[in-house]
């Protein structure tokens, strides 16, 4: 059995209950502790965590990320989650759940700029780094226990030392033998959790548990797996390769091998960015325009975020509209050059909600770029159809800057509040 401290990091040469340098509790223990290299971090509630660290009154109050009364909630602490608070959930509603909580909105630029953080402590440990958002990334480090003098999981430990002492948030990590099982390891134990599933116990952690565990099988991919009769991994393990597939197409290939923890995708540290997107799933179905004009416009402002972070631009806008139902509604349009401002992503984005409204109500929409470029090609012809176009984008690049110089709430969008 290999084992080491969470908070001093010391190896012991046995497996105490408690650590024998300085007394921790939070000792590690696990047969393939220093042989597994594939990791997934995730921060525990992030933008909570961020305003949390920004302003100390708020750190034993529950803290919903969000608009105002009439608008939902972005994310939320754990104590807010512990009362039942969800993301995507109306304003009101969570409200009711947790009535003494401290609505705060959210100031994207600065947790762009904490990722930033967290990523250059990443770097420290391998080049080898896939980040999924802003707040999680897989990292493979294989072949760095000579360059660091120690194992990965020791090394892990460290980063998410690093990024408490450091940058003032917290980390969950999961560890394993590939990226499936250490997405899964993650998510175990949140929050400042630390999780690992080996290659020996592999087949008995997953016996019997449920297959919506699958990374991307959301309602739709479950209600298609029910009415095959599969629930769990187990069930899984009955099918035939071949069967699965018939019935699934390449989603069946991929969960005959998840469901025998195979994995066998790289972490790709250099893999093209294809598009930026993000998206949000509904507690309760809705067809209030005001509410989706409002999810429309912060789904916008991150896909900007991210395009500006990462110093890109796309030139097709993509509204993706789940219905009640579970169908699924893609729409996209190409611009005359590519973009990475929100406010034109935003607008692109409802024309394109405008011609499927009357399908609703919905229970996910989300808001993306793809066709990617270089920043420097954004938005340099205009937009001969709405004049002002240009000087809103300017408006916009210039409240960035001064955001940047006097923080998030130095200037508000009156639509951010729904």
């Amino acid at each position: 059995m290999q084992s080491f401290c969470r908070d001093c990091l010391t190896i012991p040469d046995a497996v105490p209950s408690r650590c024998p340098a300085c007394g921790s509790p939070r000792m590690i223990s696990h047969p393939e502790l220093f042989d597994l290299s594939i990791a997934h971090m995730d921060c525990d509630a992030f933008y909570a965590s961020v305003e949390k660290r920004d302003n100390p009154d708020l750190a034993d109050k529950p803290v919903i990320i969000g608009g105002g009364r009439r608008g939902v909630v972005s994310t939320a602490c754990y104590i807010a989650r512990i009362r039942g608070v969800k993301s995507a959930m109306p304003m009101f509603q969570a409200l009711k759940l947790c009535p003494d909580a401290v609505v705060v909105k959210g100031r994207m630029d600065v947790y762009v700029e904490v990722s930033r953080q967290v990523r250059a402590l990443m770097e420290e440990l391998t080049p080898d780094i896939e980040p999924l958002s802003l707040d999680e990334a897989f990292m493979d480090l294989r072949g760095t226990a000579t360059l660091h003098g120690q194992p990965p999981a020791v090394m892990l430990a460290r980063l998410v030392k690093r990024m408490r002492d450091e940058v003032g948030i917290t980390g969950s990590i999961g560890l394993s033998h590939n990226k499936f099982l250490a997405k899964v390891a993650s998510d175990l134990d949140k929050p400042r959790g630390f999780s690992v599933i080996g290659k020996d116990e592999t087949p008995a952690f997953l016996a019997g548990k449920p297959v919506r565990m699958i990374w991307g099988v959301g309602p739709a991919a479950q209600a298609s797996l029910d009415k095959a009769g599969i629930h769990t991994f187990t069930d899984l393990l009955r099918w035939d390769e071949a069967d699965l597939t018939a019935r699934f197409g390449s989603m069946g290939t991929r969960l005959w091998h998840l469901a025998r923890g195979q994995d066998y995708r790289r972490v790709s540290a250099n893999a093209p960015v294809k598009s930026i997107s993000k998206e949000t799933t509904f507690g309760e179905d809705t067809s209030n325009a005001e509410i989706l004009d409002g999810h429309i416009w912060r789904l916008s402002e991150q896909v900007s975020a991210r395009a500006k972070a990462k110093d890109l631009a796309g030139r097709v806008v993509m509204l993706k509209l789940k219905t009640h139902d579970f169908k699924t509604l893609s729409k996209r349009v190409t611009l005359t050059d590519p973009t990475q401002i929100a406010d034109r992503i935003y607008r692109t984005a409802s024309d394109l909600f405008a011609q499927a409204h009357s399908d609703g109500p919905f229970r996910l929409i989300g808001v993306g770029l793809s066709h990617l470029t270089a920043g420097n090609t954004a938005d340099t012809s205009g937009d001969l159809l709405d004049p002002n176009a240009r000087k809103r984008a300017a408006a916009e690049r210039a409240a960035d800057e001064i955001r940047a110089k006097f923080g998030s709430d130095a200037i508000v969008k009156g639509r951010a509040l729904r």
